[in-house]
């Protein structure tokens, strides 16, 4: 949009996008050529124009010539208007939604769509789109009829779409979608599910039916039985918005069918995994390190085991990974049983470097345990391989690249059990067959060719009989000789019942097999019970004493996937000791499986059989008194985690346990920080199961203790946790709560490079702590806006941020709040140049984290003081400082920290003329920062590198350091300006002047954006050149 002058036009969307790109704030703008911000803000919005000789100043201010800012045609589209009103789009979001009085997230995704000329269907009706063109003319300042003119026009010769018998808003085809939506810029899930319709109008907008139809197809190539197929409506109901949970499987498989391009549907995964934690319950999932213990007793399957062993020797370069499935999908058929023996005998005879063991979850008799994520399995798989949680990428693909990168070279040994298809398992697999895999599953995978399968039916008669024979030993047969036989009949042959009445025989040793036989009858005929599995399941419990039952009833309650001896007594209100005996004896009786050493989990339809058993017989007010047992125990032994590792940090104070249940002793920082990584899926669970259940309290509690170690790598997790915890505090009226977690969630966003949504959370966070007059939490969330300003180089108003949090950190009494508050504010003070002030704050701030204890917040502020002042040339002072800072990082075992320090001290050593010392401490701080995807310390290693290359006359190695360091899509533009200024040396010591001069300018205008004193220095280096 452009205000005529003269016989020219001033391009006022061309002036707003340059400015916005040197990071040029409007008050800084008008300064530089003396005049107000009110009027910057007219030339922008295309109310007024500039005379001629305000232009050219204008156009020096923002680094281009005034012909660039004359003589533009009007916005080409929406986006460009909404750009040349001086808005951001979540700006005009909050207007337009209000204009309209419609909701934000709705409004959120219209705008979205119209601004890519993807007209929605809510606008497809004339009174609705007028109303549409009204507010954003309204909204934008300029008239209807510039609004009309950049309207998106509907496709000539598309058709109406048929009226939709659901009910569902559907998009009209009649606008034809240019390309297919992309799920990563939903910020909601019904914003999400919004573009799953409009997927399905770009796909040729097919009926429910019909992608009933193509989903069941690929669903039955891939193995899968005619009861698991979905049905239209369960197809229908994954387009309804207004939903707390969603099928992301379906979802998946829906997107597959429209669209099946991998990495397209990769995207849709990674967004369900993000917006709103949807699919939390599957990223929740238990890896490990070794096999599950060995059956002491494995018998029959003979062939089978002999055929895996051949398929996983040491000659199997060339082969891919071992499929166990069960004839028709059956359960208790062995597969897993199999997979352990088989693993077991690998690595006794083979030579294997390390295991990978995970239950994939494929079948649960929960509906809200579903299939693991691959992704979440990825996580796990990589932090057993020794990756730290900064160094794991976010999306499936780099996980999975980053996995077969660390097999390379390594014999690892992986058994994916209980899988739920093809695609859940090939992320998963390594990249040859050095590293043998396993993978059981009730479906046969056939889509995964590279693969050779094994399916397995319940045992021969003579398999069966043999088991018995074997863990029944020196039993006699009685009357019958074929009393064997007879059980192993009642029990189908199938393994999981065979072990059930084993168990149940070993408890009665003066009968005979025969006797045992007569019995089961007995109770066949008695009980009318279908199945061998269900008949020995009842039989085994029958079996039990009163309070081994009502134990296992309790045990199926709990949330997550299995339990420790602290667990399961906080669930029946007795002591560990006891509950440590009743969970070895129901093991002994097959009715509880050993995950790990001291921890019991159980087979699917085992849960299944205790779980009905519970409902049938325990009223609800005692399975609720179970469970707030249990949300205490790991809400107190959490907090106990938390307190030996983090001190001196506050954190809602647990509801004591009840008296009986001790919780683990955890003061050792060891100890605190492997219950915390063992149990995490478990508390991740109990965080989702107490938001969704009636314990708001407890989700909002446990994600407030969790939040620093939840900050540390497990950013996902923390993603899901928050998000319960806001929604708990909503639904339960506690707006400090939903403040907490939306603090929280910002970071989680913010690690994970999405700094939009984090802004928006810790404005609404900031809002809340104001509406609730907590000033601690208001100076936490000024501080998170603080330092997303400082990196997007606006330092005014990061310093506003933080001077005001510092306030309220006295005002609070949060010593710890105020010595962080003191660093942010030296960190701001040295980018300004203004030393003296930074090492003031940073003394301030050090004086306090010491006198709390907080080796962390003592550490990262020496790191802060020592760069200051090598800035300031105090270098002896600054190195003293960063040595210690060094020693207190490798007490912690903080790497990057570690990295960040010997940054700085190479610095310090070309500028002591030391270069060859600078460059190795650089290159040390940059192979950590690499490892852990740290992208903003790169860019800091990078330019230190260049600096030192230049100090050492490698000129042509410093502009291949800075190039890189440009090439690091990060925003800070302090770094951004140090390297054009170290480009612009390099290239003049090379003979390039024009090059020189072309850095020197491009580091002053950033420098001047920035308001920093550099840009003198770099206006001397130029009229040098002149």
């Amino acid at each position: 949009m452009g205000v005529a002058r003269g016989t020219s036009r001033f391009n006022a969307a061309e002036f707003r996008r340059r400015r916005l790109a040197t990071g040029l704030s409007q008050q800084r703008v008008a300064e530089a050529v003396g005049t107000t911000r009110q009027q910057i803000i007219a030339y922008e919005r295309g109310r007024a124009a500039p005379e001629p000789a305000r232009l050219a100043t204008l156009a020096a201010a923002i680094g281009c010539a005034p012909g660039v800012l004359t003589a533009a045609p009007e916005p080409a589209d929406l986006a460009g208007l909404r750009r040349a009103a001086g808005m951001t789009r979540t700006q005009a979001v909050a207007r337009l939604a209000g204009a309209l009085g419609d909701r934000v997230p709705a409004t959120r995704w219209l705008l979205e769509q119209a601004e890519t000329a993807n007209v929605p269907a809510a606008w497809r009706s004339t009174s609705r789109r007028a109303a549409v063109v009204a507010a954003m003319a309204r909204t934008y300042g300029v008239p209807v009829e510039v609004v009309a003119r950049l309207w998106p026009r509907p496709a000539a010769g598309a058709v109406r779409a048929p009226a939709d018998d659901t009910g569902l808003r559907t998009p009209d085809p009649r606008h034809t979608l240019v390309a297919p939506p992309d799920p990563g810029s939903a910020t909601t899930l019904d914003g999400l599910l919004e573009r799953l319709r409009m997927l399905k109008v770009w796909a040729g907008d097919p009926s429910y039916g019909d992608i009933r139809t193509r989903v069941g197809k690929a669903w039955s190539a891939a193995g899968r039985p005619a009861t698991e197929l979905p049905g239209r409506t369960t197809v229908l109901d994954c387009f309804r918005t207004d939903r707390r949970r969603v099928n992301a499987e379906l979802i998946v498989a829906i997107v597959q069918t429209l669209h099946p391009d991998v990495g397209y549907v990769a995207q849709w995964r990674q967004a369900l995994r993000v917006i709103g934690a949807e699919s939390t319950a599957a990223a929740q999932v238990r890896v490990q390190d070794r096999l599950p213990p060995e059956l002491a007793r494995f018998t029959g399957r003979t062939a089978e085991v002999e055929w895996i062993r051949r398929e996983l020797g040491d000659d199997r370069r060339d082969r891919g990974p071992v499929v166990i499935s069960a004839i028709e999908g059956m359960a208790g058929i062995g597969k897993t049983q199999l997979a352990v023996h088989a693993g077991h005998l690998v690595l006794r005879e083979r030579s294997v470097d390390q295991v990978l063991f995970v239950n994939l979850r494929g079948f649960h008799p929960d509906a809200g345990q579903p299939p693991a994520d691959p992704a979440a399995v990825l996580e796990g798989f990589l932090r057993l391989l020794g990756e730290t949680g900064q160094q794991i990428p976010h999306d499936l693909e780099g996980r999975a690249a980053r996995y077969r990168d660390l097999l390379a070279g390594r014999r690892v040994l992986v058994v994916l059990d209980n899988a739920a298809g093809a695609d859940q398992v090939r992320p998963l697999l390594p990249r040859d067959g050095n590293s043998p895999a396993l993978i059981t599953s009730r479906r046969a995978l056939a889509d995964l060719r590279s693969a050779t399968h094994l399916a397995l039916d319940v045992f021969t008669p003579g398999e069966a009989v043999e088991f018995l024979a074997r863990a029944t030993p020196r039993l006699p047969a009685g009357d019958d000789s074929t009393a064997a036989a007879r059980i192993a009949d009642r029990c189908g042959h199938l393994p999981l019942a065979l072990g059930l009445v084993a168990g149940h025989i070993q408890a009665k040793p003066d009968w005979s097999l025969t006797d045992h036989a007569d019995w089961l009858d007995e109770r066949h005929h008695q009980r009318r019970l279908d199945t061998g599995v269900e008949l020995a399941l009842n039989l085994s419990y029958q079996h039990l004493p009163p309070d081994r039952r009502r134990l296992l009833r309790l045990l199926a309650l709990h949330p997550g996937h299995d339990l420790d001896a602290h667990a399961a007594a906080a669930l029946a209100g007795t002591d560990p000791d006891t509950a440590r005996t009743h969970l070895g004896l129901l093991h002994g009786d097959h009715l509880l499986q050993q995950a790990s050493l001291g921890r019991y989990t159980f087979h699917d339809l085992v849960r299944a059989y205790a779980t009905t058993l519970a409902h049938d017989q325990d009223r609800p007010s005692q399975r609720r008194a179970a469970l707030t047992r249990l949300f205490d125990h790991y809400l107190a032994a959490a907090a106990a985690a938390m307190g030996t590792l983090h001190p001196t940090e506050s954190r809602p104070q647990p509801h004591p346990p009840s008296a009986g249940t001790p919780d683990p002793d955890l003061a050792d920082p060891a100890a605190a920080l492997g219950w915390l990584d063992t149990e995490r899926p478990n508390l991740v669970a109990v965080a989702v199961h107490a938001a969704t259940h009636g314990w708001p309290a407890h989700s909002t509690r446990l994600a407030r203790i969790l939040h620093t170690y939840l900050d540390g790598g497990h950013y996902t997790d923390g993603l899901t946790v928050h998000t319960h915890a806001r929604r708990a505090a909503r639904d339960n009226g506690d707006p400090a709560g939903q403040a907490h977690a939306l603090n929280s969630l910002g970071l989680a966003y913010q690690r994970l490079g999405r700094p939009e949504p984090a802004t928006e959370h810790f404005e609404q966070a900031l809002e809340l702590f104001q509406q609730v007059r907590d000033p601690a939490g208001e100076a936490r969330a000024r501080n998170h806006l603080g330092n997303a300003a400082v990196r997007a180089g606006d330092y005014r108003e990061a310093t506003d941020q933080f001077t005001r949090a510092l306030d309220l950190d006295r005002q609070s009494g949060d010593q710890i709040g105020e010595a962080r508050t003191l660093n942010n504010l030296g960190n701001v003070h040295w980018r300004l140049c203004r030393y003296q002030e930074a090492v003031n704050y940073d003394n301030q701030s050090l004086f306090l984290f010491r006198q709390a204890g907080d080796l962390f917040g003592e550490a990262s502020t020496l790191d802060s003081l020592g760069y200051a002042e090598m800035r300031w040339g105090r270098y002896e002072d600054a190195g003293r400082h960063l040595r210690q800072s060094l020693a207190l990082f490798r007490k912690l075992g903080n790497h990057t920290g570690e990295a960040s320090v010997l940054d700085s001290l190479g610095s310090i050593e070309t500028r002591l003329g030391r270069p060859d010392r600078a460059v190795d401490l650089h290159q040390r701080a940059l192979t950590v920062l690499r490892e852990a995807h740290h992208r903003f310390g790169q860019v800091w290693a990078l330019n230190g590198l260049g600096e030192a290359a230049h100090a050492a006359g490698r000129h042509a190695e410093a502009v291949g350091h800075h190039t890189d360091a440009l090439a690091v899509d990060v925003c800070d533009r302090q770094q951004q300006a140090r390297a054009h200024t170290g480009l612009g040396h390099a290239h003049l010591s090379l003979g390039h002047p024009d090059l020189a001069r072309e850095h020197y300018e491009r580091a002053l205008t950033l420098y001047i954006n920035l308001g920093t004193p550099e840009a003198d220095e770099v206006r001397v280096l130029l009229r040098r050149l002149d």
